[in-house]
């Protein structure tokens, strides 16, 4: 058992000296120090020759050096800042915009390791497909992409994940954990960012994506609702060929929309695309309650008759029903221009502490909504209305539901990509009759029956266990195996106070005392003596005295007789 630790402890050392050297390269040499890492493994700026680079960045702004660093790091770190770059909630909009340039720009691993794995966790190549490409037809930090043609003629193509990758993002996940944690330590201004919720959510995206049966799933499902729109294609799934780590898929034979040169393609239309493109994101929200969550250009490809194909499910988004009462609740207080009634979701939702200071967080919000007040739904801009939000709650340090900053980061990454094909094209007409029947949510017949059988049904279960509860609380306390815990909260100024008044009154007896004894002491008459006194009784008398003086002048600073 003490080789496998020995071999992960080396591992991470290993990592961090090589993350110190990054953070050395792109001159974050002052965070280094902070977090101890210098101390730790060293040696320092002048020993490292990367170190040596950090000057040649100095021009760069500090969001540039971020996503540069990351990107030296690889793919856990490139996958942290594609996830951050989804949270304009918790970082700054410039670092966001930056983390949003980062690609999965690496080398293809060998045709050799990706036959290796196929045939290991598979067949052989030869007992499965006619014929497998060698060349990747698409690399990136967690997979890259083979075209092959199945043994019917089918062409596929198929998702190989890169060997070892698991137990590499697995040791970086460690490693977060032990940056976030000193981080906090020694950055105690980070602790309102919670680096570790940072790197919780992190570690939970990164190994859903790792997980290419669950990527499967995703695609089935969207392509079961859309199998009867003629607009949007999602490609079949071989699940006879796919594992946890090999996803195979029919192959897509389109254009990516970004690539497309719409000069010499006549048969296809901008405007139509731009349109389809964003009914079909619209749908997956609001009517699916599972969406694309990265729809970037490079992820949808363009098929003749003006039909989108979206690839790569790995990261999707949902709208469940709390998050939809969430965000209804939100909007209508946004139309009725109640700050308060939005200041009590921030609340319920547990986003703000109830003893917090909303003064600021009221006048910031008046400004948001004064700013979009009386204007049209048609003439917003969702990248702006929903940037501007976020903007405000991150000022208060708000968190916003994850899946909520997905949804505005797929809609206006849509919205975006719609306005590149289509000057004219305007999301928030689209928008418009799925966000008024949001807001109609609440009173609508069939959703109030719907929350009328819920409540029932809770009740009716409330009062078929109730008294079998109650029986067993009732024979613990007749056996005396119940214990109950007192938690007092706001209490600890009371404790203090009562503290206070019974050491007073503890020393209150002390003097009395010394007082009585010295008495008893000098009426006895016994020496030794001093000026005809005894001389106990007169040091008695002289601490009681002095005790008492320093009680009466504690009191009246008090302020409080």
């Amino acid at each position: 058992m003490q080789i496998p630790r020995f071999h992960k402890t080396y591992r991470n050392i290993k990592r961090f000296r090589q993350i110190f050297s990054v953070l050395l390269k792109y001159g974050f040499d002052d965070i280094a120090e902070r977090l101890k890492l210098d101390s730790v493994f060293r040696f320092g700026k002048k020993f490292s020759k990367k170190a040596r680079t950090a000057d040649k960045y100095k021009h760069k702004t500090t969001a540039e050096r971020i996503r540069m660093a990351l990107a030296d790091l690889g793919p856990s770190f490139i996958k942290l800042g594609q996830v951050l770059s989804t949270r304009p909630d918790l970082i700054p909009l410039e670092i966001v915009k930056e983390l949003e340039k980062l690609q999965d720009d690496v080398p293809a691993f060998s045709s050799e390791q990706a036959r290796e794995i196929v045939t290991a966790q598979l067949q052989p190549i030869e007992d499965i497909f006619l014929s497998f490409s060698d060349k990747p037809i698409a690399a990136a930090s967690m997979a890259q992409v083979h075209k092959a043609v199945l043994k019917n003629g089918q062409p596929v193509a198929i998702k190989i994940q890169r060997p070892k990758i698991s137990r590499i993002i697995e040791t970086d996940i460690n490693i977060l954990y032990d940056l976030a944690g000193l981080t906090e330590k020694y950055f105690p201004e980070a602790e309102l960012y919670n680096p570790k919720a940072i790197v919780d959510e992190f570690a939970k995206t990164i190994r859903s994506e790792l997980d290419f049966v669950r990527e499967g799933r995703n695609i089935d499902r969207f392509r079961n609702y859309f199998k009867n729109d003629n607009t949007i294609y999602l490609p079949q799934v071989y699940w006879e060929y796919t594992t946890p780590s090999i996803l195979t898929m029919e192959f897509i034979n389109g254009i990516k929309i970004s690539e497309i040169d719409f000069a010499e393609r006549k048969d296809l239309d901008r405007k139509i695309i731009a349109r389809n493109g964003a009914l079909a994101t619209l749908k997956m929200i609001f009517e699916m309650g599972l969406f694309h969550a990265d729809p970037h250009p490079g992820n949808i490809f363009v098929l003749k008759n003006n039909i989108l194909a979206p690839l790569d499910f790995g990261m999707v988004g949902r709208l469940d029903e709390q998050t939809k009462t969430y965000l209804q609740n939100l909007l209508l207080a946004i139309v009725e221009r109640n700050i308060d009634k939005m200041i009590k979701i921030f609340i319920e939702a547990e986003v703000i502490d109830e003893t917090k200071d909303t003064r600021l967080l009221r006048i910031d919000l008046n400004d948001f909504i004064d700013t979009y007040y009386g204007v049209p739904l048609n003439q917003l801009e969702i990248e702006k209305l929903f940037s501007n939000l976020i903007e405000v709650l991150r000022r208060h340090r708000i968190a916003v539901m994850t899946d909520i900053v997905l949804m505005s980061k797929a809609l206006a990454t849509i919205e975006s990509v719609g306005r590149s094909l289509d000057p004219d094209f305007n999301m928030m007409e689209l928008v418009e009759p799925y966000a008024k029947k949001l807001m109609l949510q609440p009173v609508i017949p069939q959703k109030q029956l719907k929350e009328i059988k819920q409540f029932v049904d809770e009740t009716e279960e409330l009062v078929k266990i109730l008294p079998g509860e109650l029986k067993q609380i009732l024979r613990k306390i007749k056996k005396g195996r119940m214990n109950l815990i007192f938690e007092h909260r706001g209490l600890d100024r009371l404790i203090t106070e009562l503290d206070k008044s019974s050491n007073r009154l503890a020393f209150s007896l002390i003097i009395a005392a010394l007082v009585i004894g010295s008495s008893i002491i000098v009426h006895s008459n016994k020496g030794p003596f001093i000026f005809g006194f005894p001389i106990f009784g007169l040091i008695g008398f002289l601490i009681a005295a002095i005790f008492g003086l320093w009680l009466v002048i504690a009191i009246l600073r008090s302020g409080k007789l």
